[in-house]
């Protein structure tokens, strides 16, 4: 049994084969999956698609790279999508300062309001961390001293400092494809040192597919072979980091069903 945290299944790489790629996942063991919605226009076609599929559910934020394409998200709006039963996270939001897209200060004021909207509603929040892992860190730990929220660090691949950031406040590292390529020695540390019970599995599909299938469009059924990588960074069998990490992902995002 297995979870894919984190995917896109709204992107249109997906347009000619999304029913099929569903199946492929159930196939491989993927029972539930999350897509997420990057920006406030998408979020009717990402809720027909969790709509449309059992075992898909949806989170709704502004990437950091979408976040001045239309005015920014209220707290109240992201509020408010919460009300569907298939809408179980805020985000993703974050910081990306690797490309030179939107002021900082953009990004952060639509990064904060994403934190009041996770603790307000308790869902969890979703964090894109690019190039900016002492800015994240600090809005991360300003908010949580306003009173706390769960999170995860979607896709983390970031530096030690901001992963143990999180890890003390609670949050969670998810890992992606990245950790399977053959450079990611010090990524992989990184999660060998962090509790198993604060690990999570993803995709980010249709991005990052992992070795075996790096280069090709990735997919959630791909979220095994990540797994396969997790189970041997912790010194345990497949099965075993498969049930933790879908045990760790009901914990944390609690609105899903199944537990």
């Amino acid at each position: 049994m297995l979870v894919d945290s984190h995917c896109h299944l709204d992107f249109p790489d997906f347009d000619g084969d999304r029913d099929d790629l569903v199946v492929r996942a159930r196939a491989a063991g993927v029972t539930k999956m999350v897509t997420i919605c990057t920006r406030a226009s998408a979020e009717p076609t990402v809720r027909g698609i969790a709509e449309k599929y059992d075992g898909v559910y949806y989170a709704v934020g502004a990437h950091p790279l979408n976040v001045g394409e239309a005015p920014l998200m209220t707290v109240e709006e992201l509020v408010a999508f919460t009300e569907h039963p298939k809408m179980v996270g805020i985000g993703e939001t974050g910081l990306d300062y690797h490309y030179d897209k939107w002021p900082p200060e953009m990004q952060q004021e639509s990064f904060r309001r994403h934190i009041v909207a996770a603790r307000e509603t308790g869902l969890p929040l979703i964090i894109h961390a690019r190039s900016a892992d002492k800015d994240v860190a600090a809005i991360l730990r300003e908010g949580y001293e306003e009173g706390s929220y769960s999170c995860v660090m979607h896709c983390f691949s970031s530096g030690r400092a901001l992963a143990e950031a999180a890890l003390e406040m609670g949050f969670y590292l998810s890992m992606s494809g990245v950790a399977t390529f053959r450079n990611a020695d010090e990524l992989r540390a990184i999660f060998a040192d962090a509790p198993l019970d604060r690990v999570l599995v993803e995709t980010d599909a249709p991005y990052l597919a992992p070795v075996p299938k790096r280069g090709k469009r990735n997919e959630p059924a791909y979220v095994a072979h990540t797994a396969t990588v997790g189970a041997q960074v912790f010194g345990i069998t497949t099965d075993e980091f498969s049930k933790a990490t879908t045990a760790n992902f009901h914990r944390l995002f609690s609105k899903v069903p199944g537990a």
